[in-house]
């Protein structure tokens, strides 16, 4: 399993969580979990995924997501899950 940790966040408006999870869904990404809020209408997404079935690799994914973004108004980022653990470990 490759797990990644994937961020959204960006002004709230229709659709943003449908393209993101059609773009999962159709390069075979497994979203293994999910949390978003929505406050004072920004949308914070965060999900945990699992690309080990996708055929892109990382960058590839990592650089559609950022174009994804820039198209949705949104910053779109992922990490790779043992990168993000080691920023946010205590």
């Amino acid at each position: 399993m490759k797990k990644t940790i994937i961020t959204v966040v960006g002004k709230d408006s229709v659709g943003i969580i449908a393209k993101v999870c059609t773009y999962l869904a159709d390069n075979k990404v497994n979203i293994l979990d999910i949390s978003q809020t929505i406050t004072g209408g920004y949308l914070n997404m965060m999900m945990v995924a699992d690309i080990s079935g996708s055929d892109k690799d990382f960058a590839e994914i990592s650089d559609d997501f950022a174009e994804l973004g820039d198209n949705i108004g949104c910053v779109i980022k992922m990490q790779r899950e043992e990168i993000f653990d080691k920023m946010h470990r205590i």
